[in-house]
């Protein structure tokens, strides 16, 4: 989910109540099991009575379930349902599983689809297998945008407005570490205009490598990004640029045409690009990024 565009405290029509709420809701995480209102409002910077009053509510509304013997609560039913609603309305999740499935066979890496939450990309689909040893992701589970292969192809897939926004909040978010930080996000945007996928080895975690791609379509919503990844020995970095970085960048072109989305291009264009679009220190890719410093 993305910050609304507007500052809250001059946006008259933002809802400040709910706002509390849903943030209630989003502090509960995969394999969280039971929170309490204390663990609530330090994860949400909410008051501790603030959040005494949401729990209520939540509860009698039927999206939170009480543990009277432990003081604490847990994700109800209801809750759950609007997560079930929101995959079952995502399309691109659907189809693209059997692709999902075929480079996950074809290359013994864990191919996953995401969206971003915040300063997160959130995976919404997920193929592994034995092989994938290590990448023990799954739905629902986050990951940095900043340092992962996913992240930084959405980063590359935005408009320029919405792209520095999201690097000034990663800024401030990452404080002292994010020159170098920034570095790797200006390295992935050169490697995605001449290759359309962006890498990270071993710079989220150090025994995992993997490619990620953006994929964009014409109906407003998105953009998504697909990774393929696996055990740093198992995808070196050779192969992740000429062998698992390719086939990630034509599986997303061949679901970008299934959805009606952007037109799949050749691979005589795609290598065309490359020879015609090389960048230098300081070029393109580093003027987008300057200011973010």
């Amino acid at each position: 989910m993305k910050r609304p565009a507007k500052k809250v405290a001059t946006d008259r029509s933002f809802v400040v109540a709910l706002a509390r709420g849903l943030e209630v809701l989003r502090a509960f995480r995969p394999n969280d099991g039971l929170l309490g209102n204390q663990e609530i409002a330090a994860r949400t910077n909410l008051p501790k009575p603030t959040v005494s009053r949401l729990t209520y509510t939540l509860t009698r509304l039927g999206y939170l379930t009480p543990v009277p013997r432990f003081e604490k609560y847990q994700l109800a039913p209801s809750a759950m349902a609007l997560g079930y609603a929101a995959l079952a309305n995502l399309g691109v999740r659907h189809l693209s599983e059997s692709y999902r499935e075929e480079l996950m066979r074809q290359t013994g890496g864990a191919v996953a689809v995401g969206g971003r939450d915040r300063l997160s990309m959130i995976y919404f689909g997920q193929s592994r297998n034995g092989l994938t040893l290590g990448v023990q992701l799954d739905v629902g589970s986050r990951i940095p945008i900043a340092t992962t292969a996913m992240g930084r192809a959405y980063i590359w897939a935005l408009p320029g407005d919405e792209r520095a926004s999201l690097l000034r909040e990663l800024r401030e978010h990452y404080g002292s570490r994010w020159p170098r930080i920034r570095d790797a996000i200006e390295r992935a945007g050169e490697t995605v205009e001449k290759s359309g996928f962006a890498i990270s080895a071993g710079e989220w975690q150090d025994d995992v490598h993997a490619v990620g791609v953006a994929l964009k379509l014409d109906d407003g919503t998105g953009p998504y990004a697909f990774s393929c990844g696996a055990p740093a020995f198992r995808f070196t970095e050779d192969r992740l640029r000429h062998d698992i970085g390719p086939r990630l960048v034509a599986m997303v072109r061949n679901i970008e045409a299934a959805l009606g989305g952007a037109t799949p291009r050749l691979i005589e264009e795609q290598n065309k690009k490359e020879e015609n679009k090389k960048l230098k220190s300081g070029g393109k890719i580093a003027r987008m990024v300057a200011g973010i410093r």
